[in-house]
């Protein structure tokens, strides 16, 4: 027998590998997706605030530490498109949940309120993340967009403009999950407590506006600002969508921040080394998909699709995002969160508090502002 047949029969994969792995890895990622949302549809888990998202991870990371070792040669390739390819897809069909109709049910006040509660918990997100509590900037950042914008979704937004690592994507995930569930039973006791005290304007619509620019995840919003009226409920959902519109420019503002820090990284070490310290020219990474979700949400603010295809095009686009979960959950292993260790929550739990109470601030001056 010679050498080139030995190899084969003892290697019969590698020639077959490359066309199935996409394949396999597709359907690994669908099949968790599915019955993530399924899982999602029970009363119980609804109840809660449990998304569909947040189930995927959880399904995913199960699958990737528990059984995938076996198969990921097979894989691989699925699950990377899933988590990169896919992702960016779902977050482009993410503007068909969106019109810039939404923008006039909340108002001028209701705009900036989410514009300041975005700006300020993403710029303490910067200052304390890693002056503070010593994280990595990826972490910081992937935190800090969780909290400030629309969790999961801007998490994984994100992680395309950082070019992060799996794990720092859970960490940041899991925050999302610990603070979001809390806020669900938490912010219906802060509208009783208020009804007391009198803190915020007393009503329904402030209540809303107040969980829609503060709260975490959209199921998240709906469940909070649902325990107290309908119309709670409605005014919160649109504060979200609003404070969601703003992910794009976002994306955009955090891609030239990112450039630029970069840059002077390089400048400072080729200083240190006695090189030129000359600026080279195309390093902003430009996020495409964040252009994309905007002019999908302008083109679906021309109302120009009946609205039962624009709720199947959803039902697809919560396919793709959940794909793309389960795909990071497949990718991420517990000995990587671990070693992050009780930071990323004391980080987090900072950040909320600051939603709470600096969010109820920027409510109650905006709204006396515009009284």
């Amino acid at each position: 027998m010679n050498t080139s047949t030995l190899t084969t029969t003892i290697h019969p994969s590698k020639t077959q590998a490359p066309r199935f792995s996409g394949l396999a890895g597709l359907a690994l990622s669908a099949v968790i997706a599915a019955a993530a949302i399924a899982a999602a549809r029970i009363d119980w888990l609804q109840a809660q605030g449990f998304s569909a998202l947040t189930l995927a991870i959880v399904i995913g990371m199960l699958v990737g530490n528990f059984a995938y070792r076996r198969i990921a040669p097979s894989c691989a390739a699925g699950v990377n498109f899933s988590k990169q390819n896919l992702l960016r897809l779902g977050i482009i069909f993410y503007g068909f949940r969106l019109t810039f109709q939404d923008i006039g049910h909340v108002g001028l006040s209701g705009v900036l309120i989410d514009a300041l509660v975005l700006c300020s918990t993403f710029g303490m997100a910067l200052l304390l993340g890693t002056r503070v509590f010593k994280l990595d900037r990826d972490t910081a950042v992937l935190i800090g967009a969780g909290s400030s914008i629309c969790g999961a979704a801007a998490v994984m937004a994100t992680e395309p403009v950082l070019r992060a690592q799996p794990a720092q994507v859970t960490v940041a995930v899991a925050t999302v999950v610990v603070f979001g569930s809390l806020a669900i039973f938490l912010y219906p006791l802060l509208y009783q407590l208020n009804l007391h005290w009198q803190f915020l304007a007393a009503s329904p619509l402030a209540y809303g506006i107040y969980t829609g620019s503060t709260v975490h995840e959209v199921a998240q919003v709906v469940a909070a600002a649902g325990a107290i009226s309908p119309d709670a409920a409605n005014t919160a959902v649109i504060a979200k969508m609003v404070r969601v519109m703003m992910l794009a420019p976002f994306l955009m503002l955090l891609s030239a921040y990112i450039s630029k820090k970069n840059s002077e990284k390089k400048n400072n070490a080729a200083k240190k080394a006695g090189e030129s310290t000359k600026r080279s020219a195309g390093g902003l990474a430009i996020p495409w998909f964040a252009f994309g979700f905007v002019a999908v949400a302008a083109f679906n603010s021309l109302n120009l699709l009946p609205r039962a295809l624009v709720v199947h095009i959803n039902d697809v686009d919560n396919v793709l995002l959940a794909m793309a979960m389960a795909a990071l959950g497949i990718s991420t292993h517990f000995s990587s969160i671990r070693t992050a260790g009780v930071k990323p929550l004391m980080f987090a739990a900072v950040l909320f508090g600051w939603l709470i109470v600096g969010g109820a601030l920027i409510n109650t001056l905006v709204l006396r502002l515009f009284a």
